[in-house]
């Protein structure tokens, strides 16, 4: 019989999310074939120079469009417009962008990797722990201190924070208006320093839920992408104040080291498929 490989966009081996823009990818060999899917308004120039660098896109794109459509500008002022059923061989040296009010739908088996960055990609998909914090009722505490005060209070809170994070070898990712998540290397650490947070928020008088998750993500510089960075909020958002709350995975691989966790049974969490087990997480 003979040997065949065939995958499925619906069940891709990566996606890459970056500014209006999604790429579905599936490895089939030395094959690397990726559905593209490119948001009205998106533009290489804007969305994606910032991540890539240089003047022009430098990767040659070869595909066909499936829906929508997208303009090439080429570095020597010429241009060309592309629409479904057109089937594209465009080399180096141009800007593209959407065009019309629908996305561009299209695939591709070359430039993929140079599009999107060379660091972005498999090969920068790492299994990290995440952490996110949300300071509860922030709004009331704003409403009760006025802008002055509570910005202050917020600025002492994210300083106290960042303290712990460098204490636990964790990495601030982003910040959120009244939250941070960030980057550890084992859910162990994440959990001592989320428990450390907690103390944070309670020496400046207000309470905070955090989450924590173990899943693999994709690195860019220094952000983090991919569904478990979903994953992580919406777990997180599952807490209540000064609680923190950990997905299954993370309860069994910080258990280990002698961690002590209440069962919190099955969720459903808002956007996410399938029944959650969590956890919450019991500082000594």
């Amino acid at each position: 019989m003979a040997e065949f490989e065939r995958k499925n966009f619906d069940d891709p081996d990566e996606v890459i999310d970056v500014p209006s823009a999604r790429v579905q990818v599936v490895e089939l060999g030395d094959l690397t074939v990726g559905r593209m899917v490119n948001e009205p308004g998106w533009r290489w120039s804007t969305h994606m120079k910032p991540i890539v660098g240089g003047e022009w896109c430098q990767a040659r794109h070869v595909g066909f469009i499936i829906s929508g459509g997208v303009r090439i500008e080429f570095s020597d002022g010429t241009a060309a417009e592309f629409g479904p059923g057109d089937v594209f061989d465009i080399p180096p040296g141009h800007d593209g962008m959407t065009i019309g009010d629908e996305p561009c739908v299209q695939v591709e088996w070359t430039g993929l990797r140079a599009w999107a960055g060379f660091p972005t990609g498999i090969h920068s998909r790492v299994l990290a722990t995440l952490l996110f914090t949300d300071l509860v009722d922030s709004t009331a505490h704003a409403a009760k201190l006025g802008d002055t005060r509570w910005r202050h209070l917020l600025s002492e809170l994210y300083e106290a924070s960042r303290r712990e994070l460098e204490r636990y070898g964790g990495r601030e990712v982003d910040t959120t208006g009244d939250g941070m998540l960030a980057r550890f290397e084992g859910p162990a650490r994440a959990l001592h320093c989320a428990a450390a947070l907690q103390r944070c928020a309670a020496r400046h008088d207000v309470e905070i839920r955090i989450g924590v998750h173990v899943g693999e993500v994709e690195l860019v510089g220094s952000d983090v992408r991919g569904i478990a960075v979903h994953e992580t909020a919406r777990i997180m958002a599952s807490a209540g104040p000064r609680e923190i709350v950990v997905s299954d995975l993370t309860r069994g691989l910080a258990g280990a080291s002698g961690m002590r966790f209440e069962d919190r049974g099955t969720h459903e969490l808002k956007g996410l498929e399938g029944q959650w087990r969590l956890a919450t997480y019991i500082p000594e």
